[in-house]
């Protein structure tokens, strides 16, 4: 009996680990996706979608910038916990 309660609280503490980290892959998608669509120039789709090619090149400041580099950093992160899923949800 004392085997089985030893055994319990470990596989408690698996699933709360891989809901954790699927929840916080899931809102770095959802955040990252936002990040990316209001970079968009443009007040139509093909601003978002590669359509509108007239911007390309351009120094970006202030707001502009800011999110540059959020949408990097968050896109970073979530490389990293798409690949610690894939690690922890093999095993």
């Amino acid at each position: 009996m004392s085997a089985r309660r030893a055994i319990v609280p470990e596989r408690i503490k698996g699933l709360h680990l891989d809901t954790a980290i699927n929840l916080i892959t899931i809102i770095l998608s959802i955040t990252l996706t936002l990040l990316i669509l209001l970079q968009s120039k443009g007040s139509t789709f093909s601003g978002a979608f590669g359509g509108d090619t007239s911007g390309i090149y351009h120094t970006r400041r202030g707001m502009e910038k800011l999110l540059y580099e959020c949408t990097i950093g968050v896109g970073i992160l979530f490389l990293i916990f798409a690949i610690i899923s894939s690690v922890v949800l093999t095993k």
